[in-house]
């Protein structure tokens, strides 16, 4: 399995680990703006940013053709994840309620931060967009790469630390919690898949649920 996530295309380089620390580096940049900086709507600022890392994953990384070439098995393991995913934060948002007097404010502030954009613009950019774009670059680019530089379970581990650190900006810890158990999950799939396709699945099938569906909020 490991085998099947640490595979390189034919026909692209790997990148540098300058090129990996820059694309993280721009990723901070872009969270920043899209968190912090009140200018602009947020879902809109949040998938040119997503949109924006995919695009240097396509420069440096993999064939762009690979990241959707989606088989039954792929619809099946996306759609069963996302469910699994959201039940987690379902329950985890439970419990975080009952032990931590800041995570209903905190959990709350995500969604706000969204209010006033209609589910006609929201729910395309979580499916088409956001979703697939984190999805090609936090776990099929930079996830890939370190994983191959570091071993399976290091190269997870940063890529899933990094991408946590990238919402600092938010100043919301639930937000980065979040992050850390979404990257765990998805940082393992790809592991034991050792390919995006499902992913993406996974990841914007969640997000649609998640916030404009089903908000555990």
């Amino acid at each position: 399995m490991v085998s099947l996530a640490l595979q390189k295309s034919s026909a692209s380089k790997a990148p540098s680990s300058l090129v990996l620390a820059a694309s993280v580096a721009v990723a901070a940049v872009l969270w920043f703006f899209s968190f912090y900086v009140a200018l602009g709507n947020f879902w809109i600022k949040i998938a040119c940013s997503a949109a924006c890392l995919a695009c240097l994953a396509a420069y440096f990384g993999e064939r762009p053709s690979q990241w959707f070439a989606f088989t039954k098995k792929d619809l099946l393991w996306g759609l069963a994840s996302a469910a699994a995913l959201y039940f987690i934060f379902f329950a985890g948002n439970a419990v975080s309620r009952l032990l931590f007097s800041f995570a209903d404010i905190q959990v709350g502030g995500l969604y706000q931060k969204g209010e006033g954009t209609g589910a006609g613009l929201i729910l395309p950019i979580l499916l088409f967009v956001t979703g697939p774009c984190e999805e090609i670059y936090w776990r099929g680019f930079l996830q890939k790469n370190l994983m191959e530089r570091l071993g399976p379970y290091k190269g997870i581990a940063l890529a899933t630390a990094l991408y946590a650190l990238v919402n600092l900006p938010a100043k919301n810890f639930m937000l980065m919690g979040a992050a850390v158990v979404a990257g765990l999950f998805w940082g393992f799939m790809f592991l034991k898949l050792g390919r995006v396709p499902a992913l993406i699945i996974s990841h914007s099938v969640w997000g649609v649920v998640i916030f404009a569906v089903f908000p555990i909020a």
